[in-house]
């Protein structure tokens, strides 16, 4: 369970779809200028069904359906939450950001900035990102990157039920625009998820396995891969420490620094492609500020420079797992 700010009530078990439903079901509660827009949300409570329910208990005029523009809904939830709205706005895919990056990049991004801090931009954006739902190549990427890219801009990644509804009511009370990205495959996933309201600080990673002689950093499902690996390596004598690190814009390098000073060895895994991804920058990290704690250079998995295939078994290979985790390591360690 993670450390962050809980409700008072005792925890129960929700799906992450169910977190999330939840989640936003808070905000709307606690915030009367909230309101959600995208495509499908209302009617048909959203593509995976993560807004059941809210247009029956709030009214069409706060679950919005929109038409088809990907430019539309993000250049709404910038000029709403510009003049003192707080929108979640839904982008049904991260493939889509493509269809609205000038008004993250060049308007959501830098207006707070231009404007001299004279209007803030309390905009949040759900959207799902990850393969292994044979969704294909343009449905199924990793995109985070673009994102955590550019300055005034937050990006999360919740990989558990309880940081998937503690990670939508902290970005959606942050005068900042906070991108939630989800995992599809993670969907049915269940958890502990306390009832009311709690938030997951953004910028804030969690040991979720504390370990002595190797570390994991991974990124949304992956840490759910990495810790499958950290039983294996168990039986081989090799204590992992397993970091979830939550947030990628801000990063927390402190715990990720502090765990490489006692372990001695790292390795980064994330789901978007290796090239270019944010491992390369989490190594670079490690490298400047633990360089002289290294036993070994430090690794990274990502995915192969590829689009993500379509068939179900290149998808499988496509995807890095557990198995790929526990090679890395032990290559890494010199075992056989």
């Amino acid at each position: 369970m993670s450390e962050a700010i809980k409700g008072n009530a005792e925890p129960r078990e929700l799906t992450y779809v169910a977190a999330i439903t939840e989640g936003v079901r808070e905000v709307l509660l606690e915030q009367s200028n909230a309101f959600v827009a995208g495509e499908d949300v209302a009617g048909a409570g959203g593509p995976f069904g993560q807004y059941s329910g809210l247009l029956t208990e709030f009214g069409e005029d706060r679950i919005v359906d929109t038409p088809i523009s990907e430019k539309g809904i993000v250049g709404l939830g910038v000029g709403a939450s510009a003049v003192g709205c707080r929108p979640i706005i839904d982008v049904m895919f991260v493939d889509f950001m493509g269809e609205c990056m000038d008004e993250i990049a060049n308007q959501m991004a830098k207006m707070r900035y231009m404007f001299g801090g004279s209007v803030t931009l309390p905009v949040t954006v759900l959207s799902m990102t990850g393969a292994g739902m044979s969704m294909a190549a343009q449905h199924s990427q990793s995109l985070e990157v673009w994102l955590a890219h550019l300055p005034g801009i937050k990006v999360v990644m919740p990989a558990t039920p309880y940081d998937a509804k503690g990670s939508i009511i902290a970005a959606a009370r942050d005068d900042n625009p906070v991108f939630v990205l989800l995992n599809k495959v993670s969907l049915g996933l269940k958890g502990e998820v306390p009832e009311g309201t709690y938030e997951v600080e953004i910028g804030t990673a969690e040991v979720v396995r504390p370990g002595t002689n190797f570390t994991i950093v991974a990124i949304s499902r992956m840490v759910h891969e990495a810790l499958k690996a950290a039983d294996t390596l168990s039986e081989l004598g090799v204590d992992v420490e397993v970091i979830d690190a939550r947030s990628i814009q801000p990063f927390d390098t402190d715990t990720v620094i502090n765990s490489i000073k006692k372990t001695h060895h790292g390795l980064v895994v994330h789901e978007a492609v290796e090239f270019g991804g944010i491992g390369g920058e989490i190594v670079a990290q490690i490298q400047d500020k633990a360089f002289d704690y290294l036993d070994a250079p430090v690794g990274r998995i990502g995915a192969p420079f590829s689009p993500v295939p379509f068939s179900p078994a290149l998808e499988k290979i496509y995807v890095p797992d557990a198995d790929l985790i526990v090679t890395k390591v032990k290559e890494t360690l010199g075992l056989s």
